[in-house]
């Protein structure tokens, strides 16, 4: 009995014995005490427990998917101020009777763009008079759509996007039920900041509550960088967002690794960035020059004609300077690989190492056994002796650039962010996410990676890389940063999944035969019931209700894809920004009581959203019914709810028993305001 005593042997009537350390007894009395300065007695804790009894009945929050936006920073702010197209419907339906179709389309305009707005009337000649009346009514229309999106909310959660130094204020303005005391409330608060010219702040800042009350989720499904503009502007908007989930696509892998000197992804995104002439955003976005690649292009390069490597759009750089520099960083690319290919075997990408398998003097390379004449066959910097060694200048180029991107504060300021907030996968609401594939063969089973010298696959391989791109982040080994780059392009990387990236054959062959990248199993299986349930439930997700949705591979809508696989259990959204993949695409939205899928088209811009009240409307399919409207006890975060219950009804049981000691009531005056 005395040993039982010690060890906490608790036992039941057909049960084997449980036990109980004392350790364990330690360590749950500690969490109590932790959790008891939260909750200083028994009647702060029940009301505790009632409050978040009450919260798990409330409808679950709308969660918005948006996946490969490829630095179009401009369509991504627009998709993410009318909430991928559900924002709109729902002013509409509460306005549309009281206010005129123009009255109504500037008022959109204004929820969408309420900085730009304020802006504009700011400093327009419309009288004071006419300014106030204005102000006026739209705080009203906003307070009313605050108090209709807040209300799908607990107080305690809504207020957690509520501006801090406004947010007395705006309780105080969505608790008025009386029209009449509104009206004079609205009024007396304006002519108090008129003075000061914070009245139309007022209404920019109600403008954001309005976006961050409207989406409870915001889930970045990969690939911020790239093809578009503006990377760094992407990351720069979801940074500004209240509740940011980010999982990891390869080219985001491919900036994590040139921020932390991994030189063959270093070159990788700089010649995707001339490729597409978007050196804006390495010089201007992360103050990283150019000049020592334009120097290498200019002397070493300078009687080559780049021909196929000329960017299609102008810019103040010459385009033959703009191609001449994407050729000497492809070079440097082609030849870092390689040396990667070469220490690492157990990569089994020997046959992607290509570089000495050009003939100089017949102009010719071969790929796979097959020899093929090259477009072009200028290569100043190849010595077929050595031909993965760079030269001279070469490495002095390389020396400069990397320490530019290693020097760069913002870039590191926006991988911390990435880190911090990324994950390989996530699962909400039975739908489970993530950025490429899962690695397979053809009869659909899982294929293994070497992880740190295990082979893992499904799960096991997402949750060893996840743990491979934090250590990198902090550790910062050379093994690591290596990987990453198998992580960018290797075979069986789950955020690639191709047997290849062909972009040597692509830069100087003319015939398309050796361009072919054949995709893994994976993207063909997934329109197979069976399979996609196996998934499913390889992480943890109902395979009967589940839903699987990556993006990573465009849907081709001109040939008659559809983002929805014949499964019925799988989605592809992908291509709904980049102008590279035709300029529109998906976005998906988990609502209370059923999934949609949004069509989005081409985006003008902001201006001419502003101006004239361009909107991308999209086309909504409804994915998923449910048969009720789900409430926040059927998500994730009620079976975190219901953790929480359970730990504050142990404290309860705690202040009872007196094994904690409730503290002492503190007694003050009882103010009326």
């Amino acid at each position: 009995m005395q040993a039982s005593a010690e060890l906490g042997i608790s036992t039941g009537m057909g049960c084997e014995p449980q036990l109980i350390s004392k350790a364990d007894k330690n360590a749950e009395r500690a969490m109590l005490k932790v959790l008891a300065q939260s909750f200083p007695s028994a009647d702060a804790a029940l009301a505790e427990i009632a409050r978040l009894s009450a919260v798990l009945t409330m409808p679950k929050g709308t969660i918005h998917v948006i996946s490969d936006i490829h630095g179009e920073d401009k369509k991504l702010r627009h998709i993410i101020n009318n909430a991928s197209g559900t924002l709109r419907p729902l002013v509409e339906k509460h306005f549309e009777s009281r206010l005129s179709p123009q009255e109504l389309s500037e008022f959109i305009t204004l929820v969408f763009y309420p900085a730009e707005v304020t802006s504009r009337l700011e400093h327009s000649d419309t009288g004071a008079v006419q300014k106030r009346c204005f102000i006026v009514n739209t705080l009203r229309l906003q307070v009313e759509l605050v108090r209709v999106l807040s209300s799908q909310y607990s107080l305690r959660r809504a207020m957690l996007v509520f501006p801090k130094a406004y947010t007395p204020l705006l309780l105080e303005l969505i608790n008025i039920s009386n029209p009449q005391r509104e009206t004079s409330f609205l009024e007396a608060i304006v002519d108090a900041l008129l003075p000061d010219g914070r009245a139309l702040h007022l209404i920019h800042v109600i403008g954001r509550l309005i976006r961050n009350l409207a989406v409870n989720e915001l889930i970045i499904g990969g690939d911020c960088w790239d093809r578009g503009p503006r990377g760094d502007r992407v990351v720069d908007y979801l940074m500004q967002q209240p509740n940011v989930s980010f999982i990891w696509g390869n080219h985001d892998i491919a900036w994590l690794g040139a921020a932390l000197g991994n030189d063959a992804l270093l070159c990788t995104v700089l010649r995707v960035t001339l490729r597409y002439r978007r050196i804006s955003q390495i010089d201007g976005g992360y103050g990283i020059p150019m000049t020592p690649l334009e120097y290498l292009a200019q002397n070493v390069y300078r009687d080559d004609p780049a021909t196929f490597f000329l960017p299609k759009i102008d810019g103040m750089r010459a385009k033959v300077t703009v191609g001449r520099m994407q050729k000497a960083i492809a070079i440097m690319q082609f030849k870092l690989e390689g040396q990667l290919f070469e220490k690492y075997p157990n990569w089994n990408v020997e046959h992607r190492r290509l570089l000495h398998h050009i003939d100089l003097k017949a102009g010719t390379i071969n790929v796979d056994g097959v020899t093929y004449p090259l477009r072009d066959k200028y290569f100043p910097t190849i010595d077929p002796l050595n031909p993965y060694t760079l030269t001279p200048e070469e490495e002095n180029c390389l020396r400069l650039l990397r320490r530019s991107f290693q020097g760069s504060a913002k870039l590191a300021s926006h991988m911390e962010y990435l880190v911090r907030i990324g994950q390989m996968y996530l699962v909400r609401d039975r739908h489970l996410i993530f950025h490429g594939c899962v690695p397979c063969d053809a009869l659909g089973n899982f294929l293994p990676l070497e992880v740190e010298g295990e082979a893992v696959s499904g799960r096991a391989m997402y949750d060893a890389v996840e743990g491979v791109i934090h250590r990198a982040w902090e550790k910062r080994s050379q093994q690591d940063l290596d990987f990453l780059w198998y992580l960018w392009g290797g075979p069986r990387s789950p955020l690639f999944g191709k047997d290849r990236m062909a972009t040597l054959e692509r830069d100087f062959i003319a015939d398309k035969k050796p361009h072919h990248e054949e995709k893994d199993h994976y993207f063909d299986l997934i329109h197979e019931v069976g399979f996609c349930e196996k998934v499913l439930s390889e992480f943890g997700v109902d395979p009967v209700e589940g839903l699987i949705v990556n993006g990573h591979v465009p849907v081709k809508i001109e040939k008659g894809e559809d983002p929805i696989k014949r499964s019925g259990k799988a989605i592809t959204i992908d291509g709904a920004f980049s102008e590279a993949y035709g300029d529109h695409g998906y976005t998906l939205a988990l609502e209370a009581d059923r999934t949609v899928l949004a069509l989005h088209h081409h985006f003008d811009s902001v201006e001419a959203a502003i101006r004239d009240g361009v909107d991308i409307i999209p086309k909504v399919t409804v994915v998923r019914q449910w048969p009720r409207t789900r409430k926040i006890g059927d998500t994730d975060r009620g079976e975190e709810i219901r953790g929480e219950i359970h730990m504050l009804k142990k404290l309860v049981e705690a202040y009872q028993k007196r094994q904690i000691i409730p503290a002492a009531p503190v007694l003050e005056p009882f103010e009326l305001q």
